[in-house]
């Protein structure tokens, strides 16, 4: 099961309803955080997600998307955390004075990326990539390794095979003998399927990268920051707009498209939701404390 917890939505300053920057993936036993704003641990405990992290992702170094980390990781030295932690996060002068602000009582270890970098981690992988906020920021994709194809039960029975081991066999890629012919995987086995896909923008304006980043992901977690009124200030600040957002989305064709990292100014979202579906219909606003369940593509045809 893969599932995505909004633990802050808010861009720049909190809000009573907003927290700062933060997303939880929840997958097979592995929790990952990308950005950790000021308040996350605590957003963590009212969720009951437990604070055993494996990796936190954060996307660049403004106050607004790490100033969590301190508290996080002090929290996890008390409760006697002994598994190393890796962080990573674009180039920062300012890692070796956060180290000694923290000071951790297991191994932390600030790993720098930068776009173009893959992280094997496991059964998925991190992509790296280019995103438009200056600063060295970055996005980063989750991606699920690929599945086996599908087996096919009713052509395994007209090549002669019966339920049982053998099925087994074929599915560990392996021939067996029927008689006197050969059964490859190939003839009971269906081309490979597509893991799931998130993209997590962090804070860009619209960018080609980004879209290149996206294509086809199952969900883009895009910022949008501001209304589209205020595209001119936008763009003077580094952000985008929900329909700049939708773009994205459009022309990446993704599945669906949430959109955060909301400035303070709108404690009604719905201008915001309305201006992105009149581009990619399947467009939410993530409030905090929203989770939601990522399915494979090939359970909703």
């Amino acid at each position: 099961m893969l599932k995505v917890l909004f633990l802050g939505t808010s861009g720049s300053m909190p809000t009573v309803a907003r927290n700062l920057p933060s997303i939880l993936i929840k997958r097979d036993g592995e929790t990952i955080l990308f950005d950790c704003g000021e308040g996350t641990q605590r957003q963590m405990m009212r969720c009951r997600t437990g604070i055993h992290l494996s990796s936190i992702f954060i996307s660049h170094w403004h106050a607004d998307h790490f100033l969590g980390l301190p508290g996080l990781i002090h929290t996890m030295s008390f409760l006697n955390r002994s598994d190393k932690l890796n962080v990573y996060g674009p180039r920062w002068g300012g890692i070796p004075y956060l180290l000694a602000l923290i000071n951790p009582q297991f191994q932390v270890d600030f790993v720098e990326v930068a776009p173009g970098d893959m992280i094997e981690l496991g059964s998925f992988s991190m992509r790296v990539f280019a995103v438009d906020h200056g600063i060295g920021a970055c996005g980063y994709v989750f991606e699920e390794h690929e599945r086996p194809g599908k087996f096919d039960r009713r052509k395994a029975e007209e090549l002669g095979l019966k339920p049982g081991p053998l099925y087994k066999t074929l599915q560990n890629g392996e021939s067996v003998l029927i008689g006197d012919h050969v059964v490859t995987p190939e003839h009971v086995i269906g081309p490979k399927r597509p893991g799931r896909k998130i993209v997590y923008t962090g804070d860009t304006r619209p960018s080609d990268t980004v879209v290149q980043a996206a294509e086809n992901a199952d969900l883009l977690i895009h910022e949008a920051t501001l209304a589209g009124d205020l595209d001119a200030y936008a763009n003077a600040v580094g952000h985008s707009t929900a329909s700049e957002a939708a773009q994205i989305a459009r022309k990446a064709d993704v599945v669906k498209l949430i959109l955060t990292h909301i400035s303070s100014r709108y404690s009604n979202t719905a201008p915001l939701l309305a201006e992105a579906r009149l581009i990619f219909r399947n467009t939410y606003v993530a409030e905090d404390l929203l989770e939601i369940e990522v399915p494979y593509r090939d359970q909703l045809d």
